[in-house]
């Protein structure tokens, strides 16, 4: 049975976080958003961009939230309250950024999942994939009821059917499709580089992306780099 959503926590305070919070506000949810340092340095954006959404600490977003979405840059993982996400679900919408996060070369290897190095970081929540695929302002423009003919798509990818089913649940709550893209060691079909990466198509298109992956140059790459890994280990 899938958990009643009540809470939306957003850890991010940016662009994507935002856009979120509106959604979930205007889907009906409480929706708590943090970003680094103390609510009053985000209170203001919140206010003007996501209204109905209250800024906290991200502490009190990880307490209290029924469901969290990290929303933040993949080098802001270790501000993660990830004690107090213990028996959460936390839906992980970061992507490996250069500009962002720097030059990490173990992070840029394209046979390596980010989610699972969230998970690794988050032992005791559990993980699944969505919202990183589309850009902000598709998500912010995209909303549609179900059944809608131009409804757009979101590809959600997870360890635990579950969560899957929740993290499901909250992106057609926000007015998308969910389409599923398998576990999370699989997401690197939805990471920068990826024919999805940047997808606002609708349900049947994601899907064959996601189908397609592993005949893609960038597919073959990453299996590739996986295979030559496995070679490593023997």
């Amino acid at each position: 049975m899938t958990q009643a959503v009540r809470t939306f926590g957003i850890l991010g305070a940016g662009k994507l976080g935002t856009v979120l919070a509106r959604l979930a506000v205007a889907a009906g949810y409480e929706v708590l958003v943090a970003g680094p340092g103390e609510p009053d340095r985000i209170r203001l954006v919140v206010e003007v961009l996501a209204p109905g959404a209250v800024a906290t600490t991200a502490d009190d977003v990880a307490d209290r939230a029924d469901v969290v979405v990290l929303a933040i840059p993949l080098s802001g993982l270790p501000s993660v309250p990830a004690g107090l996400l213990a028996g959460k679900t936390v839906v992980d919408a970061t992507n490996y950024w250069w500009e962002t996060d720097g030059e990490r070369p173990e992070l840029a290897d394209p046979a390596v999942a980010t989610s699972t190095l969230v998970a690794q970081a988050l032992p005791r929540a559990t993980v699944v994939k969505a919202f990183n695929h589309m850009g902000y302002h598709d998500l912010d423009e995209g909303p549609r009821p179900p059944g809608a003919s131009d409804r757009r798509a979101i590809a959600v990818a997870g360890d635990d059917a579950a969560a899957v089913r929740l993290a499901s649940m909250i992106i057609d709550t926000l007015g998308f499709d969910p389409v599923p893209a398998g576990a999370l060691d699989d997401t690197v079909n939805l990471q920068p580089h990826a024919e999805a990466f940047g997808a606002n198509v609708d349900a049947a298109t994601l899907r064959l992306m996601i189908e397609r992956f592993p005949t893609t140059a960038r597919g073959r790459l990453v299996a590739a780099g996986r295979a030559s890994a496995q070679v490593g280990l023997r």
